[in-house]
């Protein structure tokens, strides 16, 4: 699987995913760059994909990823799981905002796709 370095080393790449996932997961939007918002999609569905699965190892799945965040894995199991039953992926949609002052790096909105109640 190719994936992005982001200029980090291993352990504070999977730190800054994880903070930037639990971050996502409970404000529902956050302002990053754009390749670590393409990097986060990913992270991001994964946990939701476990949310919808609802067992036990997928719970401990999401607690091991998200670094013991109780609140996070719960808002996945029990609000984030039961608003995506209908959907087969894609839960996540970018924004872009143009470049950030000072280095240029392009900005972008990552936000959860809100469930159309049909």
């Amino acid at each position: 699987m190719a994936y992005r370095k982001l200029g980090r080393t291993n352990k504070h790449r999977r730190s800054m995913l994880a903070n930037l996932t639990k971050d996502l997961i409970m404000n529902e939007s956050i302002k990053t760059t754009e390749p670590r918002a393409k990097e986060v999609r990913k992270f991001v569905d994964k946990m939701i994909t476990y949310g919808k699965d609802g067992s036990l190892v997928a719970r401990r799945k999401a607690l091991a990823f998200l670094q013991n965040d109780n609140t996070a894995v719960k808002k996945v199991f029990d609000v984030l799981a039961p608003r995506y039953t209908n959907r087969n992926g894609g839960y996540t949609r970018i924004l872009k905002l143009g470049e950030r002052r000072g280095d240029d790096a392009l900005e972008v909105i990552l936000e959860l796709v809100e469930e159309d109640a049909k």
